[in-house]
């Protein structure tokens, strides 16, 4: 099955995300363009197997009983980034780094905020990445995509929707194939130096020596998630392997846990943050696959 593809049978999902955790999935698959997309959605569909789509793993836990079906990996493959005037558009898979590098060396301003977000532009659609007082939102003026029968789609800025952490992506079951973005000319030392300063800026804060998926949480309208938790009591508190980092309570960390030791801190975070401050924190990290048996 998917012979015709560059799959991998029982693929180890731990070498596939930030957070180093979750169990095997049956296919992943690693296609090259729209079109492969869609022929192995019809592959799938004809075999009665379920499908997921991810990107780079950076915002995901796989649970430790893996992930049933076939798992679509926009990454790889589907990097191309080209430039057309004060444009960059952008395969999903490009890393927003590199997206954010191409438009510094165009002397393209407005990308400085997603240097250091170690995501895919097509993840980044999906939950509108931002950070620094800077989102997708911002400059996307155009994405394209497909849905699971095949069908191309573009979206304009307006229909995206794009919120707070959120697009119309998910609601309308689209798969993220290309993005452009609209952006100012600028001088590129100046944007380099502002890119520069921007990742010093995340590496003095952020607990990068260790795997994580970011930023746990969404932020509660009102509050800091962050704050929320340290005020709480529970920088440094662990489940097993899995950890509040001592660096930046907002994010839980792998020291050499299981997903379920995760999964566990996650609920441990929601309860007594909601029952010590009043708040109830939301995960902004998406959680996919099974639960291990007992």
């Amino acid at each position: 099955m998917f012979d015709s593809f560059e799959v991998i049978r029982n693929a180890d999902m731990r070498q596939y995300t930030t957070l180093k955790l979750g169990g095997t999935a049956d296919w992943l698959a690693f296609p090259g363009s729209a079109q492969e997309i869609a022929a192995l959605f019809r592959e799938a569909k004809q075999a009665g197997i379920p499908v997921t789509v991810i990107g780079h793993g950076s915002n995901l836990l796989v649970l430790d009983g893996g992930i049933r079906g076939l798992v679509i990996r926009v990454e790889k493959n589907m990097r191309e980034i080209r430039q057309e005037g004060n444009r960059l558009i952008a395969q999903a898979g490009a890393m927003l780094g590199s997206v954010a590098a191409a438009a510094a060396e165009a002397g393209l301003s407005g990308l400085e905020f997603a240097s250091g977000i170690p995501g895919t532009i097509g993840g980044a659609m999906t939950m509108n990445a931002g950070a620094y007082g800077g989102e997708m939102a911002d400059v996307t003026v155009r994405v394209d995509g497909i849905r699971p029968d095949g069908t191309p789609v573009s979206l304009d800025r307006e229909q995206m929707r794009f919120g707070y952490r959120a697009s119309a992506v998910t609601a309308l079951g689209i798969i993220v194939t290309e993005v452009t973005m609209e952006l100012q000319p600028g001088d590129p030392a100046a944007i380099r130096a502002r890119m520069a300063e921007l990742n010093a800026m995340r590496a003095e804060k952020q607990p990068l020596d260790v795997p994580s998926a970011g930023s746990t949480f969404k932020r509660p309208e009102g509050y800091y998630a962050s704050a929320l938790i340290d005020q709480c009591g529970l920088k440094g508190y662990s489940v097993g392997g899995a950890q509040v980092s001592q660096k930046h309570a907002g994010f839980l960390v792998n020291t050499g846990s299981s997903s379920q030791d995760y999964l566990d801190l996650v609920r441990t975070v929601q309860r007594i943050v909601g029952e010590r401050a009043g708040v109830q924190l939301e995960p902004e990290i998406r959680i996919i696959g099974e639960e291990a048996p007992a």
